[in-house]
């Protein structure tokens, strides 16, 4: 049995309190006491992972709830798994690890033992072998080897990889590109990086792709809300390294993402990563460590991570962590040792999201959760098993910009990024076309874990947020589903953080609250580590519904 820290939370204001709370800036008197806190420690690397967006969502104060413990954690033992390929070829064996390209059994540790089962499954995902070198941290030195299958039902006589960084206010440069070993041709465009067949890739075929990269970290100059930067002593590395974009019936996906939004749409696949880098490090990334070698000073561990939409490392010396086991999950939260209170209250928030979310949206897929708090300009970003918090919010003695307190934002930040493990990782869909699918759903999702922790009063309280951030928009009455880049940046998180999770209020409305929780649960888990569109979320409603949804959609989601 694990025994559960909680943090002793806010007495809950009023609803008009709150509402003043959201619009101004009132002053939250709380402290967390430190008898109760886990001891933020210096720890040795630990793991944990598309895409970039500002959150800014606050919360109501909440309320004391009692203490609770966790049912007893299952047999964490997983069986070894082996894929056959979707097509059986000829292939050059990986060079980076001594790992078949079709052996899955190393990803098992990082998934709760009831998720193991879809390692036997997604055949034709991905498999991104990886090699860097963070010593110098303004500069990733890679290697990369991966094999890609033709999941579509045509050939294929190019392969379209995203260069990140370009867009990111860093850059990258690849070289030594080859196919199934042999030396291939390619055109490299800003961002993207094309690279020529010189046979067909038939559908059900398989590839290995390999190529060197380095990609140059920007520091404070960094752009798209800092996910990529070296800043304050902390590395952060998102979307660093070539990434295949997702080709569907459409073809390639190579929609560059405006400066709001997220930057990232992506199939699952699974990552194995070697790190190389100095031994004052801590190594927080995306899956679990595998393995780890200590040579003078340099440190080198090696992380799993799958299925997974993007694979994030952060590392900094500065990081102490405070850590609490929740059956069979390990959350790990990460911050300098002068945020230790803010550590511990990130922890507690994210231990009861988690809860929250598997009883709404089915289990969290990983053994490991980990919370890094880094110098990203958004409030919050999400990436699999793993998410970064803004290190500003940190400070509980202090206040926001907006004059809410760091405390508020910090719980409703955490909550959110929490969220986006299931609606954005577990639950794909197209973020640049189509943003209000996660971002709108993990919100709403955000709403309910109020309600779930302080009742009828704590969801009327961040409705009032709801509606003060569409309000911002003047409460235009656009669209919740047009693509990024048809929102302005002053529309865009009013509209889709704001007037989307409004929209799925009403929804639950018009079908009914208990209908709306099964379909909302049964969406959850029928796309589970798919790609998900509007159209199939209103087809799924409405066959739960019985009933026609299409004027509500048209007006409010499809603007037709």
């Amino acid at each position: 049995m694990n025994k559960r820290f909680r943090v002793p939370k806010r007495n809950l204001l009023p609803i008009i309190a709150v509402t003043l709370l959201l619009l101004a800036a009132c002053r939250n008197q709380a402290t967390v006491p430190a008898t109760n806190a886990p001891e933020l420690s210096s720890p040795t690397a630990r793991s944990s992972s598309p895409s970039t967006k500002p959150v800014e969502t606050s919360a109501p104060t909440p309320q004391p709830v009692p203490e609770e413990t966790d049912s007893e954690t299952p047999d964490a033992s997983t069986p070894t798994t082996e894929v056959s390929p979707v097509q059986e070829a000829i292939l050059p064996s990986p060079t980076l690890f001594p790992v078949d390209w079709q052996d899955r059994s190393i990803f098992a540790g990082g998934l709760v033992p009831a998720e193991t089962a879809v390692l036997q499954e997604l055949p034709g995902a991905t498999v991104y072998h990886l090699s860097l070198d963070i010593t110098d941290p303004n500069l990733v030195s890679g290697r990369m080897e991966a094999l890609y299958t033709n999941q579509e039902g045509e050939p294929l006589t190019d392969l379209v990889l995203h260069l990140f960084p370009a867009q990111l206010g860093g850059g990258m440069t690849v070289s030594d590109i080859r196919v199934n070993g042999r030396a291939a041709s390619s055109d490299q465009t800003s961002g993207f990086l094309r690279v020529n067949l010189d046979e067909a890739l038939l559908p059900g075929q398989q590839v290995v792709l390999s190529m060197a990269f380095n990609t140059d970290v920007p520091g404070e100059e960094s752009t798209k809300y800092k996910v990529l930067a070296y800043d304050e002593d902390i590395l952060t590395l998102a979307h660093f390294y070539p990434m295949f974009a997702v080709h569907d019936e459409t073809g390639w996906h190579t929609l560059p993402s405006p400066p709001h939004g997220d930057e990232t749409f992506s199939d699952a696949s699974f990552y194995l990563v070697e790190v190389k880098a100095p031994d004052n490090q801590v190594l927080v990334a995306a899956g679990n460590e595998v393995d780890r070698q200590q040579s003078g000073d340099q440190q080198s561990a090696t992380f799993a991570a799958g299925p997974a939409r993007d694979f994030y490392l952060v590392s900094s010396e500065r990081f102490g962590v405070a850590q609490r086991q929740v059956g069979p999950v390990l959350i790990s939260s990460y911050a300098p040792a002068d945020r230790r209170d803010g550590a511990e209250l990130a922890l507690a928030v994210a231990a009861d999201a988690l809860e929250s979310f598997e009883n709404r949206y089915g289990a969290y897929p990983y053994s490991e959760l980990d919370i890094v708090s880094t110098p990203t300009d958004a409030l919050g970003v999400e990436y699999p098993g793993i998410f970064a918090n803004a290190l500003r919010i940190y400070d509980l003695s202090e206040g926001s910009s907006s004059g809410l307190p760091n405390r508020v934002l910090l719980e409703s930040t955490t909550v959110h990024e929490t969220g986006h493990q299931w609606f954005y990782n577990l639950i794909a869909s197209d973020q640049l076309n189509e943003p209000w699918l996660d971002e709108s759903l993990t919100q709403f999702a955000t709403w309910q874990y109020y309600k779930d922790q302080y009742g009828e009063q704590g969801a009327e309280g961040f409705y009032s947020n709801l509606e003060g951030r569409w309000a911002r928009a003047e409460q235009l009455d656009t669209p919740i589903g047009l693509p990024a880049a048809a929102y302005s940046s002053r529309d865009y998180g009013p509209i889709v953080y704001g007037r989307g999770p409004i929209f799925l209020g009403e929804l639950a409305e018009e079908m009914g609250q208990e209908t709306f929780d099964e379909f909302l649960k049964a969406y959850s888990n029928d796309f589970r580590w798919k790609i998900a569109t509007a159209a199939d979320f209103k087809t799924l409603a409405e066959a739960y519904c019985q009933c026609d949804l299409t004027e509500m959609f048209d007006e409010q989601v499809f603007g037709s």
